[in-house]
């Protein structure tokens, strides 16, 4: 193989890794914030657990954020918490922050 070869592959791989860490970090920021949420809906822990894996797959149904989104602001006026659009985003962002940091720590 050629030095180009190996820096190429080297790149891919950092690609993957850091693609793989984005996603880990992503669905572990959508399962804090759907414990949140259940906090906010006064939800059993039990109910918080499915919560928050309801939360997660969520974020499958569609490309960014906005399915995660409408779920919580749905879910959190249909219980009765007194939430907006702009409430979740605030929440959203603190725990990707959250997230972010616990991931960082691990490694």
């Amino acid at each position: 193989m050629t030095t180009f070869d190996d820096r190429e592959k080297a790149f891919e791989n950092k690609f993957a890794h850091d693609q793989e860490l984005e996603f880990r970090i992503q669905a572990r920021r959508n399962r804090l914030l759907g414990e949140w949420a259940a906090v906010k809906m006064g939800l059993t822990p039990e109910e918080t657990d499915a919560y928050a894996k309801a939360v997660v797959q969520a974020d499958f149904e569609e490309a960014g954020d906005e399915d995660v989104i409408r779920k919580l602001v749905g879910d959190m006026t249909s219980a009765g918490v007194d939430i907006d659009e702009a409430g979740v985003r605030t929440a959203l962002d603190e725990q990707a922050v959250i997230a972010r940091r616990q991931f960082i720590e691990v490694q």
